[in-house]
């Protein structure tokens, strides 16, 4: 679902957004699109970033058991490959 809306940019933000959207081979609506939803995610991720520090959570600890759980599903769907040769 899309909705239009009328926005003001500055003239060199769009000659700006123009030419990224052509390099990217996309319309300039679905490139200002992208823009929005990337800087969006980031707000989120900075917010609970931040909610995390504030909490004092152990980040190393955390990213540690990501980057060991992400290995063993790496190795599952690595051995599922090899099976189902």
């Amino acid at each position: 679902m899309t909705t239009k809306v009328t926005l003001s940019f500055a003239d060199q933000t769009i000659a700006d957004a123009r030419q990224w959207a052509e390099r990217d081979g996309v319309s300039l609506s679905s490139w200002i699109d992208r823009a929005a939803q990337d800087r969006a995610l980031r707000e989120i991720f900075s917010a609970h970033a931040e909610a995390l520090r504030r909490a004092k959570v152990d980040l190393d600890a955390a990213a540690l058991a990501d980057e060991e759980e992400i290995a063993l599903v790496d190795a599952d769907l690595y051995r599922r490959r090899r099976a189902a040769r």
